[in-house]
């Protein structure tokens, strides 16, 4: 049980025994040290509702509220807030069994099957910054739940099918009919490129390029070949920027728009069959009272275009009963940006109501903003083309490179280089991660890549300092146990115990921006630890305790960065 939900039944209890059923504990750690660990809330709305005096039925909760051996002291506080002071004894005690245990004694919730859907990139192009997103912030997410104990599948459902394959491989044709080499890595965007002008410009063009689009949908075979070209190069691309990037998508999380081509016509029955389906102005379509146009009707859902063709909604409905039917998954999050609000919001509607998903099966968009330029709009390059993603990680890297080299320049270079690959992607990524994502953020080198504040690079050197201390002790006991005693000790190792609240927290909101700033929270007090706190000159039981506080705060600044997917060095 996490430290905020033992607390959190213990007060609740407390509200009931004092004749407050239903009320909420309402707990939360308090936001000054001077005001205890935690503070309950709850007892002025409950007094309100009650008609009775806040600080009197506060001291009725206090009075029958059970905290023996968790806390040392309790007392009222303003109007009727309860103030928590845990004791030093049992917060060592938590501390030294999440030191001794791999996962920070933090236990396995109800396990669920979950499927985190992310990155997704459209093939056949170059990833660029605008999957950044999408791919890390589903990363995090996925290790996060996989860390808690959840089975987690990744799912890469990679735009691989429809008009612009027709087009390339129309494209490809032709190329190697006038004698041309084939496309490799280096020059897949300029190859898309150019086929795209020729079907804008040519229409003989694009309806040849049409034509392969019908017959690559009914199986032709030197088509399906030349698809499966297109496909492989893209692939080996996304996979090179998943390395360099650092997440944890590999071949077998794909499964593209291509796999549900041939369940698409069942979907239209099967929705024909529960009666959702229309004809109007000779497509397909289900209309959802649920969601209405500005004429308060129902908004329309095409499933099928007039000239038979699918959209990304048929493809999403045999996506959602394929997880259902053929995985069993409890919970599927999909991580796309924010302007896809409304479509799966009627996608989950209309597979619900269709029977393609349970009514408890989990369905949740996590949507997300925008990375902007320093000008406020889209980031772009200075001519105002697109970032490619994997140009952008290269020069993370360089400028990484540059200021380790500053601050370290006696490390060998070869170590500088492994280095500045952890800080400059880490730095990236957190930039990101660190935001809530539900907003547009700036993207700028000089913060993101600062040894001070809230960035990676900050986070990444504290648990290096920590590092530093084990290099310089000359033995540790590793079965000491943890005293708090200090100050600044007892703040350290409130948030210490606090980890598995924060990961609980990340899992049901999938939002990693709590977890940054917990771990930056964490590097902070351990830097006002390390000063008021003398580690290596303190001496017996103190130096013992004080080194296993240490310790326990580098793995967890490591354990959390690694969700992250943030690399740390023991040296910077």
């Amino acid at each position: 049980m996490t430290l905020q939900q033992l607390l959190n039944d213990r007060v609740s209890a407390a509200l009931a025994a004092a004749g407050v059923p239903d009320a909420p504990a309402v707990l939360q750690p308090a936001s000054k040290p001077e005001f205890g660990d935690y503070q309950a809330n709850g007892v002025m709305g409950a007094a309100k509702k009650l008609k009775q005096n806040p600080r009197e039925l506060a001291q009725k909760v206090i009075d029958v509220l059970d905290l023996a051996g968790i806390a040392d002291k309790v007392e009222i506080a303003g109007p009727g807030f309860i103030n928590i002071h845990l004791a030093p004894a049992f917060l060592g005690g938590r501390l030294d069994a999440a030191l001794k245990d791999a996962k920070l004694g933090i236990a396995a919730p109800v396990r669920q099957k979950v499927m985190v859907e992310y990155s997704s990139p459209n093939l056949a192009k170059e990833m660029h910054v605008g999957h950044l997103r999408s791919t890390i912030i589903g990363d995090a997410i996925a290790r996060v739940l996989e860390f808690l104990g959840h089975d987690v599948a990744r799912a890469n459902h990679v735009g691989d099918w429809g008009t612009q394959f027709g087009m390339l491989v129309a494209y490809l044709v032709e190329s190697r009919q006038a004698g041309e080499a084939d496309m490799v890595l280096s020059d897949l965007e300029d190859f898309y490129r150019k086929a795209k002008v020729r079907f804008d410009e040519d229409e003989a063009f694009a309806d040849t390029a049409r034509d392969y689009v019908v017959k690559l949908q009914g199986g032709d075979a030197e088509v399906r070949k030349l698809w499966a070209q297109f496909v492989e190069v893209s692939l080996e691309h996304c996979e090179a920027v998943y390395k360099k990037l650092g997440v944890s998508l590999d071949r077998d999380s794909v499964r593209g728009e291509s796999a549900y081509n041939d369940d698409l016509p069942v979907v239209l029955s099967d929705l024909r069959t529960a009666e959702l389906l229309v004809e109007s102005q000779g497509a397909q379509v289900t209309f959802l009272a649920e969601f209405q146009n500005p004429e308060g009707e129902p908004m329309a859902v095409i499933i099928q275009k007039k000239d038979g063709g699918y959209l990304y909604a048929t493809t999403d409905l045999a996506a959602v009963r394929y997880r259902h039917r053929q995985l069993g998954l409890d919970r599927v999050i999909y991580v796309v940006d924010a302007r896809q609000s409304l479509h799966f919001q009627q996608i989950f509607t209309l597979a619900k109501k269709a029977g393609f998903a349970p009514a408890e099966m989990q369905l949740e968009h996590v949507a997300f903003g925008t990375m902007m330029g320093e000008d406020g709009k889209p980031f772009k390059t200075r001519s105002g083309g697109t970032v490619k993603l994997a140009e952008l990680l290269d020069e993370a890297e360089e400028r990484a490179f540059a200021l380790v080299s500053e601050k370290n320049p006696d490390l060998p270079e070869v170590e500088r280089r492994d280095v500045a690959r952890a800080v400059g992607i880490g730095a990236v990524k957190y930039a990101d991660l660190s935001k809530n994502r539900t907003s547009d953020y700036v993207f700028n080198w000089d913060s993101m890549l600062a040894f001070e504040g809230n960035t990676a690079p900050y986070l990444q050197y504290a648990y290096t300092r920590v590092q530093s201390v084990f290099r310089k002790a000359d033995a540790v006991d590793a079965d000491a146990s943890i005293v708090i005693a200090e100050p600044a000790e007892k703040q350290l190792a409130v948030a210490l115990a606090q980890f598995e609240d924060v990961l609980a927290n990340v899992a049901d909101t999938c939002q990693p921006h709590h977890l940054c700033t917990y771990l930056y929270h964490v590097a902070t007090l351990f830097s006002r630890f390390y000063e008021a706190c003398p580690i290596l000159k303190s001496e017996g039981e103190v130096r013992a305790s004080r080194l296993q506080l240490a310790a326990l705060t580098a793995k967890t600044l490591k354990t959390g960065l690694g969700l992250l997917g943030i690399a740390v060095n023991d040296a910077m």
